[in-house]
Protein backbone atom coordinates (compact mmCIF):
# COMPACT_ATOMS: atom_id res chain seq x y z
CA UNK A 1 0.00 0.00 0.00
CA UNK A 2 1.20 3.77 -0.43
CA UNK A 3 2.66 5.34 1.92
CA UNK A 4 2.52 9.25 3.13
CA UNK A 5 5.83 11.00 2.84
CA UNK A 6 6.50 12.54 5.97
CA UNK A 7 6.57 16.21 5.53
CA UNK A 8 10.44 16.46 6.40
CA UNK A 9 11.07 14.54 3.25
CA UNK A 10 9.67 17.07 1.46
CA UNK A 11 11.06 20.15 3.20
CA UNK A 12 14.85 18.05 2.70
CA UNK A 13 13.59 18.01 -1.74
CA UNK A 14 12.99 21.43 -1.34
CA UNK A 15 16.02 22.68 0.51
CA UNK A 16 18.15 20.66 -1.95
CA UNK A 17 16.64 23.06 -4.99
CA UNK A 18 18.29 25.50 -3.10
CA UNK A 19 21.38 24.46 -4.11
CA UNK A 20 22.40 24.29 -7.72
CA UNK A 21 23.21 21.54 -9.38
CA UNK A 22 25.49 21.43 -12.25
CA UNK A 23 23.44 21.01 -15.00
CA UNK A 24 21.46 24.17 -13.67
CA UNK A 25 24.66 25.83 -13.48
CA UNK A 26 25.24 25.09 -17.20
CA UNK A 27 22.17 26.20 -18.63
CA UNK A 28 20.53 28.20 -16.22
CA UNK A 29 16.42 28.21 -16.34
CA UNK A 30 13.46 30.48 -17.19
CA UNK A 31 11.79 29.16 -14.67
CA UNK A 32 12.47 30.15 -10.72
CA UNK A 33 11.16 27.09 -9.43
CA UNK A 34 13.23 26.54 -6.36
CA UNK A 35 13.20 27.85 -2.61
CA UNK A 36 14.88 30.94 -1.67
CA UNK A 37 15.44 30.37 1.63
CA UNK A 38 14.84 27.35 4.71
CA UNK A 39 11.38 29.12 5.52
CA UNK A 40 9.52 29.00 1.97
CA UNK A 41 11.09 25.68 1.46
CA UNK A 42 9.04 24.83 4.89
CA UNK A 43 6.24 26.20 3.53
CA UNK A 44 6.36 24.70 0.11
CA UNK A 45 6.86 20.99 1.99
CA UNK A 46 3.63 22.24 3.86
CA UNK A 47 1.55 23.21 0.96
CA UNK A 48 2.63 19.47 -0.32
CA UNK A 49 1.52 17.40 2.41
CA UNK A 50 -0.70 19.84 4.35
CA UNK A 51 -2.34 21.68 1.60
CA UNK A 52 -5.86 24.14 2.93
CA UNK A 53 -8.75 24.57 0.57
CA UNK A 54 -10.48 27.83 2.32
CA UNK A 55 -13.18 27.67 -0.34
CA UNK A 56 -15.82 25.10 1.18
CA UNK A 57 -17.69 24.54 -2.12
CA UNK A 58 -14.89 22.45 -3.33
CA UNK A 59 -14.84 19.77 -0.62
CA UNK A 60 -12.10 16.79 -0.50
CA UNK A 61 -13.48 13.36 -1.40
CA UNK A 62 -12.08 10.22 0.00
CA UNK A 63 -7.84 10.20 1.24
CA UNK A 64 -6.40 13.23 2.93
CA UNK A 65 -4.14 15.60 0.53
CA UNK A 66 -0.94 14.67 -0.29
CA UNK A 67 1.58 12.47 -1.65
CA UNK A 68 1.21 8.47 -2.05
CA UNK A 69 4.40 6.70 -2.86
CA UNK A 70 4.52 3.54 -3.87
CA UNK A 71 6.77 0.48 -1.93
CA UNK A 72 9.13 -0.10 -5.07
CA UNK A 73 9.89 -3.74 -4.98
CA UNK A 74 11.19 -4.05 -8.75
CA UNK A 75 13.12 -1.35 -8.84
CA UNK A 76 13.52 -2.16 -12.71
CA UNK A 77 10.22 -1.29 -13.54
CA UNK A 78 8.91 2.50 -14.58
CA UNK A 79 7.60 4.51 -12.07
CA UNK A 80 4.30 6.72 -13.19
CA UNK A 81 3.18 10.18 -11.27
CA UNK A 82 -0.11 11.12 -11.41
CA UNK A 83 -1.28 14.33 -10.24
CA UNK A 84 -4.74 15.56 -9.20
CA UNK A 85 -7.33 16.92 -6.90
CA UNK A 86 -9.89 14.67 -5.24
CA UNK A 87 -11.08 13.09 -8.88
CA UNK A 88 -7.89 11.39 -8.45
CA UNK A 89 -8.52 10.00 -5.15
CA UNK A 90 -11.29 8.45 -7.14
CA UNK A 91 -9.46 6.46 -9.95
CA UNK A 92 -6.07 5.98 -8.48
CA UNK A 93 -6.74 2.77 -7.02
CA UNK A 94 -7.83 1.42 -10.26
CA UNK A 95 -4.74 2.77 -12.22
CA UNK A 96 -2.59 1.29 -9.69
CA UNK A 97 -4.29 -2.33 -10.54
CA UNK A 98 -4.24 -1.98 -13.95
CA UNK A 99 -0.64 -0.69 -14.15
CA UNK A 100 0.39 -3.40 -11.34
CA UNK A 101 4.05 -5.26 -12.42
CA UNK A 102 4.31 -3.03 -15.38
CA UNK A 103 5.14 0.11 -13.33
CA UNK A 104 5.70 1.45 -9.98
CA UNK A 105 2.86 4.61 -9.22
CA UNK A 106 3.32 7.35 -6.94
CA UNK A 107 0.09 10.18 -6.83
CA UNK A 108 -0.37 13.47 -5.52
CA UNK A 109 -3.65 14.82 -4.31
CA UNK A 110 -3.59 18.25 -4.23
CA UNK A 111 -6.28 21.30 -4.43
CA UNK A 112 -3.52 23.23 -6.44
CA UNK A 113 -4.50 24.88 -9.62
CA UNK A 114 -1.90 26.98 -12.27
CA UNK A 115 0.03 28.97 -10.41
CA UNK A 116 3.53 29.96 -9.59
CA UNK A 117 3.16 28.39 -5.85
CA UNK A 118 1.80 25.16 -7.76
CA UNK A 119 5.41 25.25 -9.85
CA UNK A 120 7.48 25.26 -7.02
CA UNK A 121 5.32 22.04 -5.54
CA UNK A 122 5.83 20.28 -8.36
CA UNK A 123 9.69 21.15 -8.43
CA UNK A 124 10.11 19.23 -5.24
CA UNK A 125 7.39 16.53 -6.06
CA UNK A 126 9.41 15.60 -9.20
CA UNK A 127 12.55 14.80 -7.15
CA UNK A 128 11.34 11.57 -5.87
CA UNK A 129 11.56 10.37 -9.35
CA UNK A 130 13.14 9.94 -11.61
CA UNK A 131 9.49 9.14 -13.23
CA UNK A 132 9.27 7.60 -17.14
CA UNK A 133 5.07 9.02 -17.04
CA UNK A 134 4.05 11.96 -15.38
CA UNK A 135 0.27 12.50 -15.66
CA UNK A 136 -1.74 15.54 -14.55
CA UNK A 137 -5.19 15.72 -14.26
CA UNK A 138 -6.46 18.88 -11.74
CA UNK A 139 -8.95 22.00 -12.40
CA UNK A 140 -11.59 21.82 -10.08
CA UNK A 141 -9.72 23.69 -7.77
CA UNK A 142 -9.26 26.61 -10.14
CA UNK A 143 -12.64 27.87 -11.75
CA UNK A 144 -13.28 30.50 -8.68
CA UNK A 145 -13.20 34.61 -9.95
CA UNK A 146 -9.06 35.38 -9.04
CA UNK A 147 -7.89 32.23 -7.87
CA UNK A 148 -5.85 32.22 -11.45
CA UNK A 149 -5.01 35.58 -12.34
CA UNK A 150 -6.48 36.89 -15.45
CA UNK A 151 -4.85 36.40 -18.60
CA UNK A 152 -2.54 34.13 -16.81
CA UNK A 153 -4.17 30.54 -17.16
CA UNK A 154 -2.23 29.46 -20.68
CA UNK A 155 1.36 31.25 -19.58
CA UNK A 156 1.01 29.04 -15.78
CA UNK A 157 -0.22 26.24 -17.99
CA UNK A 158 2.63 25.86 -20.77
CA UNK A 159 5.30 27.20 -17.27
CA UNK A 160 3.88 23.82 -15.38
CA UNK A 161 5.24 21.63 -18.31
CA UNK A 162 8.43 23.42 -18.47
CA UNK A 163 8.95 22.66 -14.89
CA UNK A 164 8.38 19.05 -15.75
CA UNK A 165 10.80 19.13 -18.34
CA UNK A 166 13.66 21.21 -17.58
CA UNK A 167 13.49 18.76 -13.50
CA UNK A 168 12.62 15.76 -15.12
CA UNK A 169 13.29 15.97 -18.89
CA UNK A 170 13.19 12.00 -19.29
CA UNK A 171 9.74 12.01 -18.47
CA UNK A 172 6.59 11.96 -20.91
CA UNK A 173 3.90 14.29 -19.55
CA UNK A 174 0.13 13.34 -20.23
CA UNK A 175 -2.60 16.41 -19.54
CA UNK A 176 -5.89 15.03 -18.65
CA UNK A 177 -8.81 17.28 -18.96
CA UNK A 178 -10.87 18.59 -15.67
CA UNK A 179 -14.19 16.82 -15.70
CA UNK A 180 -17.30 18.45 -15.81
CA UNK A 181 -19.33 20.46 -12.85
CA UNK A 182 -22.90 19.17 -12.44
CA UNK A 183 -26.42 20.73 -10.90
CA UNK A 184 -26.19 18.85 -7.80
CA UNK A 185 -29.20 16.32 -7.69
CA UNK A 186 -29.69 16.92 -11.15
CA UNK A 187 -28.04 15.05 -14.11
CA UNK A 188 -27.65 18.56 -16.15
CA UNK A 189 -24.07 20.36 -16.71
CA UNK A 190 -23.82 23.42 -13.75
CA UNK A 191 -24.79 26.12 -15.90
CA UNK A 192 -22.37 28.94 -14.36
CA UNK A 193 -19.15 27.04 -13.47
CA UNK A 194 -19.15 24.49 -15.85
CA UNK A 195 -18.36 26.82 -18.77
CA UNK A 196 -15.63 27.75 -16.67
CA UNK A 197 -14.35 24.12 -16.74
CA UNK A 198 -14.91 24.40 -20.80
CA UNK A 199 -13.11 27.49 -21.16
CA UNK A 200 -9.85 25.94 -19.40
CA UNK A 201 -9.74 22.90 -20.90
CA UNK A 202 -9.81 24.38 -23.93
CA UNK A 203 -7.01 26.80 -23.33
CA UNK A 204 -5.45 24.09 -21.59
CA UNK A 205 -5.69 22.31 -24.80
CA UNK A 206 -4.31 24.82 -27.13
CA UNK A 207 -1.34 24.58 -25.00
CA UNK A 208 -0.68 20.75 -25.01
CA UNK A 209 -0.97 21.13 -28.71
CA UNK A 210 1.50 23.53 -29.38
CA UNK A 211 4.05 21.70 -26.46
CA UNK A 212 3.00 18.45 -28.28
CA UNK A 213 1.95 16.87 -24.73
CA UNK A 214 -0.79 14.00 -25.00
CA UNK A 215 -4.24 15.14 -23.95
CA UNK A 216 -6.37 12.23 -22.16
CA UNK A 217 -9.80 14.19 -22.96
CA UNK A 218 -11.53 12.87 -19.71
CA UNK A 219 -14.39 15.77 -19.39
CA UNK A 220 -15.61 14.12 -22.82
CA UNK A 221 -15.30 10.88 -21.75
CA UNK A 222 -17.27 11.74 -18.51
CA UNK A 223 -19.84 14.20 -19.63
CA UNK A 224 -22.68 11.81 -20.84
CA UNK A 225 -22.34 9.79 -17.56
CA UNK A 226 -23.81 12.82 -15.15
CA UNK A 227 -26.05 10.08 -13.64
CA UNK A 228 -23.11 8.48 -12.15
CA UNK A 229 -22.10 11.76 -10.08
CA UNK A 230 -22.38 11.80 -6.47
CA UNK A 231 -22.29 15.28 -6.38
CA UNK A 232 -21.26 18.27 -8.38
CA UNK A 233 -18.00 17.36 -8.75
CA UNK A 234 -17.22 13.89 -7.47
CA UNK A 235 -18.29 10.19 -8.90
CA UNK A 236 -19.63 6.95 -8.29
CA UNK A 237 -17.39 4.02 -8.07
CA UNK A 238 -18.79 2.70 -11.85
CA UNK A 239 -17.34 6.09 -13.31
CA UNK A 240 -14.17 6.39 -11.45
CA UNK A 241 -13.21 2.76 -13.11
CA UNK A 242 -14.35 4.43 -16.01
CA UNK A 243 -12.14 7.21 -15.37
CA UNK A 244 -9.09 5.01 -13.87
CA UNK A 245 -9.03 2.91 -16.98
CA UNK A 246 -8.86 5.81 -18.84
CA UNK A 247 -5.55 7.04 -17.37
CA UNK A 248 -4.55 3.61 -17.53
CA UNK A 249 -4.11 2.97 -21.07
CA UNK A 250 -2.70 6.66 -21.75
CA UNK A 251 0.11 5.67 -19.32
CA UNK A 252 0.39 2.37 -20.87
CA UNK A 253 0.30 3.79 -24.34
CA UNK A 254 3.25 6.45 -23.71
CA UNK A 255 5.36 3.19 -21.34
CA UNK A 256 5.25 1.61 -24.79
CA UNK A 257 6.26 4.62 -26.81
CA UNK A 258 3.16 5.03 -28.66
Amino acid sequence: MPNLIPAARLILAALLLLVPSARVAAAPSPLAVGPTNAAEAKAIADGISRPVEKDARVPSNGKPWGINKAAVADPALPRVLLIGDSILNGYSSTVIKRLAGRACVDYWVTPACQSEGFNKMLAVVLTNGPYAVVHINLGLHGWQPGRIPAGQFEPLTKAFVEVIRQQSPRSKIIWASTTPIMVRGKPELEPERNPIILEHNRMAARVMAELKVPVNDLYSLMTNRLELKTDEFHWQDAARKIQGNAVADCVLRELAGK
